[in-house]
């Protein structure tokens, strides 16, 4: 049983050591000026992130979820697409409902 605990304790800091890698730092190219707004791709990466970014955010301020100086409607449509992939999108709502439905009949 004590094996077991500590691959659980391993496993866990192992992630978590992972998910602080996924991090965003500062954003020395927008203060640079170079590089251009954000678009579509690092929307997308920062909606997939975005879970842990939010659970960071709470305890600093220098980290935010979302990129206010971005180029606009592209950015957004791959964050929201980032966002929905973290959370299980559409496809988690539909295994819901097949065992739902399952229960029902049962």
């Amino acid at each position: 049983m004590a094996r077991r605990g500590v691959g659980i304790a391993v496993l866990v800091v192992g992630l978590a050591l992972v998910a602080t890698g996924c991090a965003p730092g500062p954003n020395y190219a927008a203060q640079a000026g170079g590089g251009g707004p954000p678009g579509f791709w690092l929307g997308l990466w920062q909606g997939l992130i975005s879970p842990i970014v939010f659970v960071i955010s709470l305890f600093t301020d220098t980290i935010n979820i979302y990129e206010v100086d971005n180029n606009g409607n592209w950015y957004n449509f791959g964050f929201m697409l980032g966002v929905s992939f973290a959370f299980g999108g559409a496809a988690g709502s539909r295994g819901a409902g097949r065992r739902r439905r399952r229960r029902g009949h049962a």
